[in-house]
């Protein structure tokens, strides 16, 4: 069994967070359009409920999980769309029962891993705690996709440093997702945490630098907000190119949120 790791219980109460901000909504709630072009707060819910169960299989049945990695290589441009379709096609409280059944498996099989266990993903094999740190990144970004479709603000917490770890360690899948070198010198990374904390990455002295709140910076990572709304600021020519290309997820180059000024002009226009 794995050592008990406060990833688990962060990922568990972010769930949970999210999952009260979605239980009571009205059917047309569901259906309201999130910032991701195409995508209700059912899409949203529903590709959660989806990835869960991939990394379920891929920690308790490998085979399986082959299976479904051979599928998306088969239709890498709608996989992850589909999924998301079949699911936001159930009625709200069917699928709301699916996420919940389907997180607390996960949470039971990632608890119950052997220690030192790899498991299979789309990129590289994970341990149980990355499995459960890439989790909780989706469920935080697709919760503000939520969040921001039902004009809910949510207060962030120092579960944000799971995030932000996942941010700093993707600096090079950034580059490299976009045909780019990956700078050759470590950067320094300084955020402010929620809780006022300072959360550093990278040698002290190091030339390229990067510094904000951890909320923005995660919102960058994550590409929920344009850089230009963040208060997210570089030294250094390689760092302020990496906050023009940053990305805590997996697969191609995301196209991004535009800046809110642009994003309001549009819909005024519209």
């Amino acid at each position: 069994m794995s050592e008990p790791t406060p990833v688990f219980d962060d990922l568990r109460a972010e769930s949970e967070e999210l999952d009260r901000l979605v239980a009571g909504l009205s059917a047309e709630r569901w259906r309201a359009a999130t910032p991701a072009p195409g995508w209700s707060v059912a899409h949203q819910i529903a590709h959660l409920a989806w990835t869960d169960r991939s990394a379920f299989l891929a920690v308790t049945d490998p085979e399986q999980f082959r299976a479904l990695v051979e599928k998306a290589l088969a239709a890498p441009d709608s996989f992850v769309d589909q999924g998301a379709e079949e699911g936001a096609a159930l009625a709200p409280e069917e699928l709301l029962d699916r996420w919940r059944a389907g997180r607390a498996a996960l949470d039971g099989a990632l608890r119950a891993a052997a220690p030192g266990a790899r498991f299979p993903w789309y990129g590289p094999p994970m341990s149980a705690a990355s499995v459960a740190t890439g989790r909780l990144m989706e469920t935080w970004a697709h919760g503000q996709d939520v969040a921001d479709a039902l004009g809910a603000v949510r207060a962030p917490s120092d579960r944000l440093r799971h995030v932000v770890r996942i941010g700093v360690r993707a600096r090079d899948f950034a580059f490299a997702v976009r045909g780019l070198p990956a700078p050759g010198e470590e950067f320094r990374v300084e955020v402010v945490a929620p809780s006022g904390a300072v959360w550093t990455y990278g040698p002290e002295d190091a030339a390229q630098r990067v510094a904000g709140p951890a909320l923005d910076f995660c919102l960058l990572v994550t590409q929920r907000a344009h850089r230009a709304d963040l208060a997210v600021r570089a030294d250094g020519a390689d760092a302020d190119r990496w906050l023009d290309i940053a990305q805590a997820f997996a697969g191609p180059p995301g196209a991004g949120r535009p800046p809110r000024a642009e994003a309001v002009a549009e819909g005024s226009a519209s």
